[in-house]
């Protein structure tokens, strides 16, 4: 978002007549990849994120250089919205470096922020992730005697509030979608009200994480967010209203001193628009020659350290890594592959890396073959003590029969909206009656005098991605639980649309558009 985009959007809640709590990060967690931050910072290989480390701090202050002066007439002393800013966020959950804090504190200050400062942590790590002079606060989703003791107790004589009162939770790929009863969130949020505490919810709104943008949960072991941040929010990813939307309108409705709130807006229409038949086919190893590239290496490189980008390296996305091999084995990839593998001979499919399967068979061949592993990058950490070993593609060697292989050309296909244009120049087909993978395929939505918001579902297709005109909308898997992706009406143009679906394995070659969200089976948040 450019700075001027920034100022509207501060302004927009002005207008409004909203209030603004500031998160300027730079980590910000919100289940995004690498928690908001950039993934270039990971081609320094002694990396320290969120840690006075001066390749770090360095980061920071030209982000904050850029960032800020854009805040400073915009805070509420100066007549603008924002009246409290929060510093960093959950550092007492990582809490590596003491001085951190402080450091970002400072750089806020010295650049003119003048505001309430707070901090916002769980209970048990309040005090590790405060700054003296900052208001700490509180996250949960229930609320605990103790914790509210706890908090009073570090603070005495000072405001208390719940910084994140979680009123749903996240989606990871395989999962369930995860719910929380509008009884509870309500029933939480008055008696949080009761006690006398400021609360704000999170989330009130969630939206989408579109594109690559969602990351993935460390433990107990690593999975990947889906695109949807519906979060069971009291506005539904779509903006529609909730039952929650409901009861918590009747319950701030208690608490505010006889003004009648403004009429809800009415919602935008949602339309299931005729179903898409894609009608073109371009593989996967004919789109090779619209990428970035190549790049040859004697050793794998992962993808933050490929000279692609002007020389930033690759954020998102896959990178593909070709080899020539002189017989069959067993391949292994050590762990190296980060996150998933598509892999390849002579570019016929073969078999899967993923975290949990690390060996593979290579068939017996005649003279040279080209080994390939398509390998995706399935979103970086969110949290947690290992963001400094966030690095994707292949993070070291891979062995056939015991021997690291060498001399790779190395792909980059971030997907980015330059990169889908360029591919309508490229040698498309007529879709053949049985298509090889992985590929593009491409359609054409109509939609008729005002576009309206619409959902994307692909039953019959695999794993893959979508972008409608040139924009990613984010990744479908069958395993679930997401099962459409969000399309804004905004996106879409009256008359024709260009889809483009990029597919690993499997496709049905039909692409839906429904009225309403299909994110899965459900099951309450414990």
């Amino acid at each position: 978002m450019s700075p001027a985009a920034f100022r509207a959007y501060i302004n927009l809640a002005a207008e409004l007549g909203l209030w603004v709590i500031l998160r300027p990060g730079p980590y910000i967690s919100s289940e995004l990849d690498l928690g908001g931050l950039p993934s270039w910072l990971l081609q320094d290989r002694s990396m320290r994120v969120r840690t006075t480390y001066p390749g770090f701090t360095e980061a920071v202050n030209t982000y904050f250089d850029k960032l800020i002066p854009n805040l400073v007439p915009l805070q509420y002393k100066k007549g603008g919205p924002i009246i409290a800013v929060q510093v960093e966020n959950e550092y007492g959950s990582f809490a590596k470096d003491e001085g951190y804090m402080h450091f970002i504190k400072e750089a806020l200050q010295s650049r003119g922020i003048s505001e309430l400062l707070l901090t916002s942590d769980n209970h048990n790590t309040l005090k590790s992730g405060g700054v003296d002079g900052a208001i700490r606060t509180l996250k949960l989703q229930k609320v605990n005697q103790r914790d509210v003791q706890d908090l009073k107790a570090i603070q005495p004589n000072r405001p208390t509030m719940v910084m994140d009162y979680r009123t749903g939770w996240y989606d990871v790929w395989g999962d369930l979608h995860h719910v929380l009863p509008p009884e509870d969130m309500v029933s939480t949020v008055r008696e949080i009200l009761r006690r006398g505490m400021s609360v704000n919810l999170y989330m009130f709104h969630g939206g989408s994480s579109f594109g690559f943008m969602s990351g993935g949960l460390a433990e107990p072991s690593y999975k990947a967010f889906v695109p949807s941040y519906d979060y069971d929010a009291p506005l539904s990813e779509a903006g529609a209203y909730t039952q929650k939307y409901h009861l918590l309108r009747d319950l701030l409705s208690q608490f505010n001193n006889g003004d009648i709130f403004p009429d809800m807006p009415v919602l935008q229409h949602r339309e299931a628009y005729e179903s898409a038949i894609t009608y073109q086919h371009l593989s996967l190893w004919d789109a090779l020659s619209f990428t970035e590239g190549p790049f040859k290496s004697v050793k794998p490189v992962n993808m933050e350290n490929l000279p692609a980008n002007n020389r930033n390296g690759q954020s998102y996305g896959y990178t593909l890594y070709e080899t020539t091999i002189t017989s069959g084995g067993l391949l292994k990839s050590g762990d190296n592959v980060k996150d998933r593998a598509l892999v390849f001979v002579n570019r016929s499919y073969i078999g899967l890396f993923k975290r949990q399967n690390m060996e593979l068979a290579v068939p017996d061949g005649k003279g040279l073959q080209t080994l390939s592993l398509l390998v995706e990058n399935c979103g970086r950490v969110h949290r947690g003590r290992d963001l400094d070993k966030q690095r994707k593609g292949l993070v070291g060697d891979i062995f056939l029969n015991s021997i690291p292989l060498q001399d790779f050309t190395i792909y980059s296909l971030e997907m980015k909206p330059g990169f889908i244009d360029s591919l309508y120049q490229a040698p498309w087909k007529a879709l053949p009656e049985t298509p090889t993978f992985p590929s593009f395929f491409m359609g054409q939505l109509f939609a008729y005098g005002y576009p309206s918001d619409t959902f994307v579902k692909l039953p019959g297709w695999e794993k893959g991605v979508v972008f409608i005109n040139g924009i990613n909308l984010g990744r479908y898997w069958s395993i679930g639980p997401q099962q459409t992706l969000y399309l804004p009406g905004p996106f879409l143009n009256s008359g024709i649309n260009q889809i483009v679906v990029f597919e690993e394995q499997e496709g049905d070659y039909k692409v839906n558009f429904e009225d309403t969200p299909d994110l899965g089976m459900a099951a309450d948040v414990q």
